[in-house]
């Protein structure tokens, strides 16, 4: 029996599904799937092979009931104008309510089950009076799900600075930490401004590339160690990490950018040999590997 990765709701969840007998669906293919949730609508993305779906973390279960049908694509029109009325009146009854939260977003579930309440808030919401009088208003179950000003971004952003869709609304279904370290090593500005997403907070592009930069720098001499190459000593200042390339300065103060293939001998500062699979010079002048 195939099975499938499906994405499905407003926060993009993953799941691996299951379909009825031996029924089969295109990539991209719009459908309505009962998940832990209720009865949601649904895209495929891939089919589930145990390589695919080991990439998953913490994959949710489902089914797949059927593919959209033109009933269903009347019936979802009906929902979101639904869904614009009813944020409007949980924006209402939270204002009535006094309580110190910003309401963020609303999802409907397709087939009715619940009404889940997307809000920000700096500190812990009593909202059980809240909860009553949405449900008595939606005639439904009401879940009241806190989030942060990243998942806010997931929420409403459209585009970033790069001109394309925001990534946490298009393929990444966690948003990974992100530092500073992670912007300083690949010597990207550090002005806030152009390194803050949507969210406010740091890009998590900054994160994709981080790890080539650390194994490229592990590669290289590292900054205020001295080297030996073929020009004589010199002690190294700064790196450019993509290029390989080492800013050295030499014995008599001179500085000057030369390729990390040139160094022959990487040394401590006291002149002992640091660890590391580099070249060593030989009396006779040649080198030898490590």
């Amino acid at each position: 029996m195939p099975k499938y990765v499906v994405r499905y709701g407003v926060m993009r969840h993953l799941g691996v599904f299951s379909v009825k007998g031996n029924e089969s669906f295109q990539r991209g293919a719009s459908v309505i799937a009962r998940t832990e949730r209720g009865l949601e609508l649904g895209q495929v993305l891939a089919e589930a092979s145990d390589d695919t779906a080991a990439q998953i973390d913490s994959p949710q279960r489902g089914a797949i009931l059927r593919e959209q049908s033109s009933e269903d694509q009347r019936e979802i029109h009906r929902l979101l104008a639904a869904q614009r009325q009813e944020f409007e009146v949980c924006l209402q009854r939270v204002k009535e309510s006094g309580l110190d939260m910003r309401l963020v977003d609303l999802e409907h579930l397709y087939g009715g089950e619940r009404v889940i309440v997307y809000y920000l808030a700096e500190q812990r919401v009593d909202f059980r009076d809240l909860v009553k009088v949405l449900a008595k208003e939606f005639q439904t179950r009401i879940e009241m799900r806190q989030i942060g000003v990243r998942d806010e971004a997931k929420l409403l952003a459209d585009y970033g600075d790069c001109g394309k869709p925001v990534c946490c609304n298009t393929h990444l279904s966690e948003m990974p930490p992100v530092s500073m370290k992670m912007a300083k090593l690949q010597k990207a500005t550090l002005d806030p401004n152009k390194i803050s997403g949507r969210c406010g907070r740091l890009k998590c592009c900054l994160r994709y590339e981080y790890e080539t930069y650390q194994e490229l720098r592990r590669e290289l001499p590292p900054v205020g160690v001295e080297v030996i190459t073929s020009s004589g000593r010199a002690t190294v200042i700064g790196q450019e990490i993509l290029s390989g390339q080492l800013l050295v300065e030499t014995e008599e103060m001179r500085r000057t950018m030369i390729d990390s293939s040139e160094v022959l001998t990487v040394l401590e500062k006291k002149g002992k040999k640091s660890p590391g699979n580099r070249s060593e010079a030989r009396p006779d002048g040649n080198s030898k590997e490590q």
